[in-house]
């Protein structure tokens, strides 16, 4: 089998959400299944190859995390990331990581400018916190499946013409609390609020990444070979629960 190579994108910056939980995951699954797995990092004023990486990852931060990384993003990063998405590399953005991936983040009289590689606008409106557990219902090629996580954020982001939904909202708040649409899809790059960590809480997802990210070099994605997940399926469950207890 194949190797997987994954790049984290400001893993010192952006990772208040368990963000390493779901790299560690990933490693996981893969080395439970024999493919081998390599790891790099990208921080501030690094460039990377696009080509070199299967996966890229990049984590939640707190809104001073997120000014301190967009300009970097989008001075030493954009290019090459926007090279990686039209070239059907994996990329998951959580949370601060999903919003960079928009146009822009209106934060009272400031604007972070965004990395524009999906049509999207994130605004800090009036209000609470959306906060609780949430479940969504995706489909990533393999029919609709649900996933299940936590989401923690002010800002609420709006989707534009050109955008497509990652998935539907069954309970929580998504985006914005309003129109029942979760997170962004633009071929393989995903950007979502589900946090807490994701990964683990939906190993078909982590499994799926896996399939997609392998398939960009492989040609064809490969079968993998079924895992004991008793304890996944039981925190995936578990997840769920608490989504329809809010």
């Amino acid at each position: 089998m194949s190797e997987l190579r994954l790049l984290a994108l400001y893993p010192d910056h952006m990772n208040i959400y368990a963000d390493r939980g779901n790299i560690l995951f990933l490693r996981r699954r893969c080395e439970w299944r024999g493919i081998g797995f390599s790891y790099a990092a990208s921080g501030p004023g690094d460039r990377f190859d696009p080509s070199a990486h299967d996966l890229v990852y990049v984590g939640g931060g707190q809104d001073r995390d997120q000014v301190l990384v967009a300009a970097d993003m989008l001075d030493t990063k954009r290019d090459a990331l926007a090279e990686a998405v039209d070239d059907r590399a994996v990329v998951l953005a959580v949370c601060g990581g999903y919003q960079l991936l928009g146009h822009g983040y209106q934060l009272g009289g400031d604007r972070i400018a965004g990395l524009g590689l999906a049509d999207l606008e994130t605004v800090r409106e009036p209000g609470p916190r959306l906060i609780g557990n949430v479940t969504i219902e995706v489909d990533l090629g393999d029919g609709p499946r649900l996933v299940a996580g936590f989401e923690n954020h002010g800002g609420r982001t709006y989707l534009g013409a050109e955008a497509e939904a990652l998935g539907r909202v069954v309970r929580g708040h998504g985006n914005n609390g309003q129109d029942g649409r979760e997170g962004v899809r633009r071929a393989n790059m995903f950007g979502t609020y589900l946090h807490g960590p994701l990964l683990p809480k939906n190993a078909w997802l982590a499994d799926r990444l896996i399939q997609l990210a392998l398939a960009r070099r492989l040609g064809v994605e490969p079968e993998l070979s079924p895992l004991d997940d008793e304890l996944e399926s039981a925190a995936h469950e578990s997840a769920r629960l608490a989504a329809s207890k809010g």
